[in-house]
């Protein structure tokens, strides 16, 4: 098994709160990031699959159409949006990196086609800050 990562990065600004808290529960939480107001981050997006090497191509996956599948589903979803109001996908959701890295996988899996696989999200916050989700 090879497996094949394509970096992309986008900008977006959210807010952590919780709506059954009060503001200062929020804030003893959250910090900075319940700022009602918002606050953005300059995310980078690791989107990592797998497979054998097709044996005409040598490759496990063209990147510039992995790169499309990721712009057009990912990308032009959350680039200079406000995750909280402009992402359908995270309607209803906590705003967390690692709930957006869930939703990032369940919107690409259904693009990748049969014989290759969906391996991991690796999602960025800041420089010294990423988690990564493996699927369920």
């Amino acid at each position: 098994m090879v497996y094949l990562t394509r970096k992309e990065h986008f900008n977006a600004a959210h807010r952590l709160y919780n709506p059954n808290w009060d503001e200062e529960r929020n804030q003893a939480v959250f910090g900075k990031c319940a700022n009602p107001n918002w606050h953005g981050h300059n995310y980078d997006l690791y989107v990592t699959v797998k497979a054998r090497p097709h044996t005409e191509t040598g490759f496990v996956f063209d990147v510039k159409r992995l790169s499309t599948i990721i712009r057009e589903h990912i990308i032009e979803k959350l680039d200079h949006k406000n995750l909280n109001e402009d992402v359908d996908f995270m309607k209803g959701k906590m705003c967390s990196t690692e709930n957006l890295a869930i939703e990032i996988w369940k919107q690409l899996e259904p693009h990748i086609p049969a014989g290759v696989q969906l391996h991991c999200i690796k999602l960025y916050e800041t420089p010294r800050i990423y988690v990564e989700y493996f699927g369920e």
